[in-house]
């Protein structure tokens, strides 16, 4: 967003002829994301919200919405300007972007809307797109057939049918204009998901999702999230979605996580004209207020009192500002939450503002990918606020691919802390995307040797543990070493060889968090899953002085230990010492590799036999080194990962069982775990420019493997297979198939010829 100021600000520069249409993203958490969207009227950063102009009522005119607020698109409705003869004849003869006095980015509306609220309109469906081609529009809209809410399943499939039989012509009419291709279906999943498959395969420029006013007019956000997570997924990631209507700022964090980048509503005008001001959590009439709810710029000098003496014109104006100030702060800190990694925890926060919000998000967080609910003797139930926002009806349990689409686009590890925020911790997709890894790719000792039978939980405070455990750890590593030692977390068990791991570690929450004793029954759960669940289970609080003696005494109890006292494990060798403390330093590295790049528990095991490390001051690995001195990784201290440098790239480029991708098969439900590191296969053209480290861009991609994921280590190699260098994914095998401009790979290092 660009900075408010006074004055005016200078018009847009075009883009590139070659760029016309095409978006790009920029950063990305998760779902949510920033782009830019190149047109001839400049580049629109998303996201965006473009205020609602209605040419024969401007509360702010376009001009100072251009110059004062740097909004850099707005949206108007071609059907009123080609009713009125007069505005319809400025707009022929002078260009729409004249008659609105707008230099920026012009979208218009096609009457879709006037025939929701009115019953029908009076212009044919070629005829519309034609007048709006005419005017300059940068970004036309279909006339597509509005579905209500109250309409049943068979009038919404004639709804949805109709607007897939007008896309053809509509875009045969719009020629080189952009064209929103509308996303119809009303409140039925399978009629959203076929509207968004069919309109997504015709070469559309934006799609908006339609028919969610009814929807938000009546507070029913739960259905708002369903009509999101049927539509979004199933639509091409290179095109911007547009939320039809949307406008209130308490809707944009979910919104946005859910993967919308445009917004559009005359609410920060039609509430001023009512008195009634927006805010993130809601709306307040003018006529209560004391105080500002927020103190937006243009109230800094006035007080609401003040404002409620003015004239009837100058007071709307005045709100309509301030509530268009407050829409663009609450973007603002979407924007801002998308590139600290936080728009999801902005989500959370702002679904406490309205208990409609509230259940929209419990059940978007809680049922799509945990169906198991007994309906049995429902209305006997006490049920909390999670549970009642489970789905009752014909639907329930039919969400799991959606939520899974949000899941596996999340970047883990991440850096910065993770604020505990109750059972919605537990649900967060970057924890739960963070949680399947470990749990498809980390793997127990296979070790026939002493302790192999028993898994020690360590729990009872927060990290780092290794300032409390690593002694204890050196001596377990030598008298059990086939023994698991897992910490209990918040969030679930982690390998003591991941212990500085994020977001596991970085839970940032009360005492009483990590004081809970772990349910040995939730364990038992937990190790199931990890290939543990016949072990004997031994508990051990680390609070506290004396853990080394606690474990080693609960061991011994326990048979782990048979005639070995706690003296007898000190170790005073410094040989057993140095020993244990190198096969610890291995297990680390190793069980990193296998998690964050992919690799075979075993395949590691060999390429680490001979290696060293190289260490801080405190003892921290630097870098690891191969049996021949070759460096290949480095761990980050910022988030427990690992950065691999271009020999390591070299060695583990040789690790391959599996035939190079040829095209972009999208990822199954079958386990894609110990295959490697994703690999970009890149065009000639693109060759020389990544062996000089210089990043991969879409449109230069051939193919790539289905588990590829942002944030992930990938390879990028030449349609033979030979290693170009490595990087850091910036997509989804989507969206690499789909972009054709922006980085695709953020590359780390080239590889020589």
């Amino acid at each position: 967003m660009a900075a408010w100021r006074d004055g005016p600000r200078d018009d847009p520069i075009p883009c590139r002829e070659a760029d016309a249409g095409l978006f790009e993203i920029t950063a990305r958490d998760g779902r949510g994301r920033l782009g830019k969207l190149h047109t001839q009227h400049g580049i629109l950063e998303t996201p965006a919200l473009l205020p609602v102009i209605n040419p024969n009522i401007r509360t702010i005119e376009p001009r100072e919405m251009w110059d004062r607020y740097g909004i850099g698109a707005l949206i108007t409705n071609s059907y009123i300007i080609w009713k009125h003869e007069h505005l319809k004849s400025i707009a022929i003869s002078e260009g729409v972007h004249s008659l609105l006095n707008f230099p920026g980015v012009i979208m218009s509306d096609s009457g879709t809307f006037q025939s929701y609220i009115y019953g029908d309109v009076e212009v044919g469906v070629e005829e519309i797109v034609q007048f709006q081609c005419s005017i300059g529009v940068d970004i036309a809209t279909m006339l597509d057939v509005f579905s209500r809410p109250d309409m049943d399943e068979k009038e919404v499939e004639l709804c949805v049918k109709e607007t897939i039989q007008r896309a053809p012509a509509s875009l045969d009419a719009a020629g080189s204009t952009m064209l929103n291709g509308p996303i119809q279906g009303g409140l039925f999943k399978h009629l959203r998901t076929e509207s968004a498959q069919k309109m997504g395969q015709l070469d559309f420029s934006v799609h908006p999702i339609g028919g969610i006013v009814p929807v938000m007019e009546r507070h029913m956000y739960k259905d708002y999230a369903k009509i999101m997570l049927s539509s979004i997924p199933y639509l091409p990631p290179n095109r911007p979605v547009h939320m039809f209507g949307c406008g209130h700022p308490m809707l944009f964090p979910m919104s946005i996580a859910l993967g919308a980048d445009l917004f559009d509503s005359a609410a920060y005008a039609l509430f001023a004209r009512d008195g009634r001001l927006l805010t993130p959590w809601g709306t307040q009439k003018i006529a209560k207020l004391v105080e500002w709810p927020e103190r937006m710029p243009c109230v800094s000098s006035v007080t609401p009192s003040e404002v409620r003496e003015m004239a009837e014109k100058e007071r709307t104006a005045l709100l309509a500002r301030y509530n268009l100030e407050v829409t663009l702060a609450e973007l603002d800190r979407c924007k801002q939450a998308i590139r600290d990694g936080t728009i999801w925890r902005l989500a959370e926060r702002r679904s406490h503002q309205h208990p409609a919000l509230r259940e929209a998000f419990l059940w978007l967080s809680t049922s799509p990918h945990n169906a198991k609910f007994d309906l049995k003797n429902l209305e006997e139930l006490v049920l909390d606020d999670r549970d009642a926002a489970k789905d009752t009806d014909h639907p329930a349990g039919k969400w799991e691919d959606a939520w899974n689409w949000i899941v596996k686009a999340q970047e883990s590890p991440r850096k910065g802390g993770e604020p505990w925020g109750g059972e919605d911790t537990i649900v967060r997709p970057h924890i739960i995307s963070a949680q399947n890894t470990l749990k498809s790719r980390w793997r127990p000792r296979e070790k026939s040797q002493r302790g192999d039978d028993s898994v020690l939980i360590a729990y009872g405070t927060s990290g780092p543990w290794r300032e409390r455990l690593s002694d204890l750890m050196l001596r377990l590593e030598h008298h059990c070493p086939g023994l698991e030692v897992m910490i209990h977390t918040p969030i679930g068990l982690l390998p003591y060889s991941l212990e500085d791991l994020n977001p596991f570690t970085h839970i940032d929450g009360p005492k009483w968090l990590w004081r809970r004793k772990p349910l040995t029954l939730q364990v038992r759960h937990e190790l199931k899953q990890y290939g543990m669940d016949n072990r004997q289970i031994i508990m051990v609080d680390m609070l506290g002085d004396g853990i080394q003696a606690r474990a080693i005494h609960a061991l011994a109890e326990n048979g782990v230990l048979d005639g070995i006292s706690d003296t007898d494990t000190q170790l005073s060798d410094s040989k057993d010492r140095s020993y244990s403390l190198l096969s610890l330093r291995r297990r680390h590295v190793a069980d990193k590799m296998a998690l964050l790049m992919n690799l075979n528990h075993k395949w590691i095991s060999t390429l680490l036999e001979e290696s060293s490390f190289v260490v801080n001051r405190l003892g921290r690995v630097k870098n690891v080194l191969l049996s021949d001195g070759t460096h290949i990784v480095s761990p980050r201290l910022t988030d427990g990962g690992l950065s691999i440098t271009n020999d390591g790239a070299v060695a583990i480029h040789n690790y391959r069982n599996v035939p190079i991708p040829t095209g972009f098969e999208q990822p199954t439900s079958e386990t894609s775990s110990d295959l490697g590191p994703a690999w970009v296969v890149v065009n000639e053209d693109a060759e020389p420019f990544v062996r000089q480290g210089r990043n991969v861009f879409h449109g230069f991609i051939l193919a790539c493997d289905s588990w590829i994921s942002p944030g992930d280590t990938c390879l990028i190699v030449n349609q033979s297979g030979e290693l170009l260098g490595h990087g850091i994914s910036n997509g989804t095998v989507r969206d690499m198939e789909t972009f054709q401009k922006g980085v695709s790979v953020k590359t780390r290092g080239g590889i020589k010829e």
